[in-house]
């Protein structure tokens, strides 16, 4: 059986969790790029697209960067964010998050999850909030928009910064309002698997043009406004190439279009999966606009198997999935440094333990996600007649 099932998948190819789909805009913009000889980081679709992706999100300023992790480390530099200083983060998330604090030399605090949304528990964070505390930053997991009412109205009463982590949340929605432009600053990544793409790359929006000046300094290794060689503060060569952004503005005139796939994508799966036992699926809470960067489902005792099996599963099927986010409480990397070891966070752990994500690329067929939500039903069943013959066996 592992053997045919294996020369099938080698056959049918697989099903990525996530492909680009960069096209001639993007290749018309490149080739101008090259021709032109502009291919570092200054050249006209640098403008354009920090421009660009502002308007976007409904904000005057953005500024480039060459990755979304270094858009995060750079929002809270700009901030003044340092050592001495804690920033409350959900333990939940991309490690890009966590260590973008901890370049800073300050301590990140983390806070467990919602067990619905995923994100935030927005009811634990003020019991995380100490005279050190210098910013909260929020994270819209897997493309769902966290409650920043509540987030703002926090920090608001503590004097404290927000910084949205929106690197998975590109047209994602709060009460009509695009996420990255809910708080102080917005950060969004490029990367190959997002919304939207400049191979690696990412952003920061603000309406406040002291955070962009400042951004587009400390970004550029802070040259001297008066002496360009004669440099006052320690700066970061967070540039974005202009080849990068000639992709990443030929990938914007699609943007709506790739948000009204993901969208729809998402309404297959569920209507596929709904009836599926054991399977829980994402929400969309009634005030926000999920932009399902990746179809995230989880499993309960009632589909019979573990997580780890079911995966094996489906790669036996030719079809790829990806682990949920392993909490922050539990990186080696923070353990060593006694960060929050005594603490527990149950829900992280337990998503962590029963979640994936599902293929959630653009080029999904139809057929596609009939295919992999059949694929899981009948994992689920055949579970599900194992345990019969087994208990019948038992009782013989």
């Amino acid at each position: 059986m592992l053997i045919r099932n294996l020369i099938k998948r080698f056959l049918n190819k697989m099903i990525p969790v996530f492909t680009p789909c960069v096209g001639e805009e993007e290749l018309k913009n490149v080739t101008n790029a090259i021709k032109t000889n502009w291919i570092s980081s200054k050249g006209e679709y640098i403008k354009k697209l920090e421009e660009e992706f502002a308007k976007y999100c409904g904000v005057k300023y953005g500024v480039l960067t060459n990755n979304g992790t270094a858009a995060l480390h750079l929002a809270l530099c700009v901030l003044g964010v340092g050592v001495g200083d804690e920033v409350i983060i959900p333990n939940f998330t991309m490690i890009s998050t966590a260590l973008a604090v901890h370049y800073t030399g300050a301590v990140p605090i983390f806070v467990d999850a919602q067990e619905d949304t995923l994100n935030i528990d927005v009811e634990k964070i003020e019991e995380k909030i100490t005279p050190k505390t210098k910013a909260i930053m929020p994270v819209h997991i897997y493309g769902h928009p966290c409650d920043m009412n509540e987030i703002n109205e926090i920090a608001k009463k503590h004097n404290l910064f927000v910084v949205e982590d929106a690197a998975e949340a590109h047209g994602a929605e709060y009460y009509g309002k695009k996420c990255g432009s809910l708080s102080d600053i917005g950060c969004f990544s490029f990367y190959a698997n997002k919304l939207i793409t400049t191979g690696e790359g990412g952003i920061i929006v603000t309406n406040n043009k002291e955070f962009y000046e400042q951004a587009q300094y400390l970004k550029n290794l802070a040259f001297g406004k008066e002496k360009r060689f004669v440099h006052e503060d320690v700066g970061f060569n967070y540039r974005m190439t202009n080849v990068q952004a000639a992709i990443g503005l030929g990938q914007m005139e699609k943007i709506n279009d790739f948000l009204k796939i993901k969208r729809n994508n998402a309404q297959l799966y569920s209507s596929f999966l709904k009836n599926t036992k054991g399977v829980i699926l994402p929400v969309e809470k009634p005030y926000v606009k999920n932009s399902y960067w990746m179809y995230a489902i989880r499993f309960n005792e009632e589909f019979g198997l573990e997580k780890e099996e079911i995966r094996r599963k489906l790669f036996e099927e030719g079809i790829d999935t990806r682990d949920f986010f392993v909490g922050m409480n539990k990186q080696p990397v923070f353990t060593r440094r006694g960060f929050q070891t005594e603490e527990l966070f149950p829900v992280s752990d337990k998503l962590a333990e029963t979640g994936l994500y599902l293929p959630s690329g653009l080029n999904l067929s139809e057929q596609d996600i009939k295919y992999i939500c059949y694929t899981i039903e009948k994992i689920q069943k055949e579970a599900e007649d194992k345990k019969k013959r087994d208990e019948i066996f038992r009782k013989e």
